[in-house]
């Protein structure tokens, strides 16, 4: 027991170890790919016999060390070229490995990799275990050479071996895991085997290269692979940040050719140039990109405002109230009491028509039919709720004083998504002349931005929802006729305005833009 005191002896055990270790890296990761072939369940035993198969390898070849040092001599030569057993043990390993590793990468970068599933198609259990061995007999020889260069005592080689399987066996499955779960990491590694079983062939053929040079364009590659997956994490950390509905709105969008709708200019040079059609049509995108950006939108862009409500005042007279129900193509009215503020209720018209018929007051009328009210704060996706409790009905939207804000109907969540449905007394907020657009200043800007495609007009800071908010937004004073704004590649002319509110805003592309179309 006097030679454990011995402080060499223990430098000499630990540098082994480290060695050990390092040796044993390539063999690691290939079993992990190998181990990758097989099922689920029968990856952990792959790696467990693959790893005990090389620790008996290298026990075994410990113990022969008077047989491997006889695999050194010369066997027989060709021209100015011996070759002895461990020559020819290096060739065959070595040709082993670029083979693997190239029908790896091959597979890999032709993307036939198996997928998990019922109908998967892996490997033999055996199969991969024989490979498993041959790379053991290859590595272990290498790492054998090793321990009997640098340790004299046979004790002190075999603890070390031992001690380095031990902790390779334990950093198998985290090692599998990660080097599978990042591709970019497993194609580096066959590189790195590839590159080892070109050195063991070159060795097989009596050129050595020393292996500084391989570990040191292996450190480089790992410190470089390092730095992107560090990059790659900070990314992901970053874009976890944006709600996961957000996130799925976006790639869904991406996947549509993103908020831009193609010209037909466009849709023909992409035929000639023979790229796909697109997955969905201009219609569909829209809808789609309507569903998406739902949840997106505050209530204000898309109630009816206050000021193109249609409602019945209780206090006026009989013959009034009529001539304003035939002239008003709803279905619906709120009935209110001198002011759309003091709302009584919300009654059909057929109802309204037979209260004056039988000569029955409105008011009284309108109290059986209490009106909904919401906040003007409220989420659209949570007035989809309120509006199916309504039964047909419309909501009132009111803000924290009580004042009349607007009103949602079913059919302003289906305008939302699909587009106007205008009515019989009202014309489309956004009208197309050819390269053009003439466009309301109370137009939506979710819809005006869906229509135009290429341009952001839509920001969750703003408290504006309509065209004019927007351009009253750059400026403190009601613009003239004439005034030009820009937006992207569109230009905004103001066609037409009132007293205290901009009517009528003509929309076109840029020169430039067209230049580049």
């Amino acid at each position: 027991m006097e030679f454990l005191m011995d402080p060499s002896i223990w430098v000499g055990l630990l540098t082994l170890v480290v060695l050990e270790i390092v040796l044993g890296i390539d063999n690691l990761v290939f079993i992990a790919i190998l181990a990758d072939k097989l099922p689920p369940h029968q990856r952990d035993r792959a790696r467990l016999i693959g790893l005990s198969l090389a620790l008996l390898m290298r026990l075994g070849l410990l113990a022969a060390m008077s047989w491997l040092v006889t695999l050194t001599e010369p066997l027989f030569s060709i021209a100015q070229l011996s070759f002895s057993g461990r020559d020819l043990i290096l060739l065959v390993g070595g040709l082993f490995l670029v083979f693997k590793a190239t029908m790896e990468l091959h597979e890999r970068m032709e993307g036939n990799l198996h997928q998990d599933g019922p109908k998967s198609a892996y490997a033999s259990f055996w199969l991969v275990v024989a490979q498993i061995i041959i790379l053991d007999a290859v590595f272990s020889l290498d790492a054998v050479i090793t321990a009997v260069g640098m340790v004299d005592e046979l004790g002190v080689m075999m603890a070390a071996v031992v001690i380095a399987m031990g902790v390779m066996i334990i950093a198998s499955k985290p090692l599998t895991k990660f080097v599978n779960a990042h591709p970019t990491v497993v194609v580096l590694c066959l590189s790195f085997l590839l590159m080892i079983g070109f050195s063991l062939v070159a060795e097989g053929f009596g050129f050595h290269i020393p292996k500084e040079y391989l570990y040191a364009a292996i450190g480089f590659s790992i410190l470089i692979e390092t730095f992107n997956q560090v990059a790659w994490r900070n990314q992901t950390k970053n874009e976890s940040r944006l709600p996961l509905r957000e996130r799925t709105a976006d790639a869904i969008l991406s996947l549509m050719g993103g908020r831009r709708m193609a010209t037909a200019a466009e849709k023909s040079a992409e035929v000639e140039e023979g790229e796909p059609p697109a997955a969905f049509g201009e219609e569909e995108r829209y809808m789609i990109s309507g569903v998406l950006t739902l949840a997106e939108r505050s209530i204000r862009t898309i109630m009816t405002p206050r000021g193109d409500i249609s409602w019945v005042d209780c206090a006026g007279d009989a013959a009034t109230v009529r001539a304003q129900l035939l002239d008003t193509p709803h279905s619906l009215f709120p009935v209110c009491r001198g002011s759309l503020d003091k709302v009584i209720g919300v009654v059909r018209a057929k109802e309204l028509f037979t209260a004056l018929d039988n000569g029955q007051d409105l008011a009284e009328c309108a109290a059986r039919y209490p009106p909904i009210l919401v906040h003007d704060r409220i989420d659209v996706i949570k007035i989809l709720g309120v509006l199916r409790k309504a039964k047909g009905s419309l909501v009132l939207v009111v803000n924290e004083f009580g004042t009349m804000q607007g009103l949602v109907t079913p059919l302003d969540i289906l305008e939302a998504i699909a587009g106007e449905f205008p009515d019989a007394d009202e014309t489309p907020d956004i009208v197309r002349e050819g390269d053009e657009w003439l466009v309301k200043g109370t137009a939506d800007l979710h819809q005006l931005e869906q229509s135009l495609g290429d341009v952001s007009l839509v920001s969750p800071d703003d408290d504006y929802a309509t065209l004019a908010g927007l351009l009253l937004a750059q400026q403190d004073r009601i613009p003239a006729i004439g005034e030009t704004f820009r937006f992207g590649k569109f230009r905004f002319d103001i066609a037409q305005t009132s007293d205290r509110r901009i009517e009528l805003v003509r929309i076109a592309r840029t020169v430039v833009a067209r230049e580049q179309q």
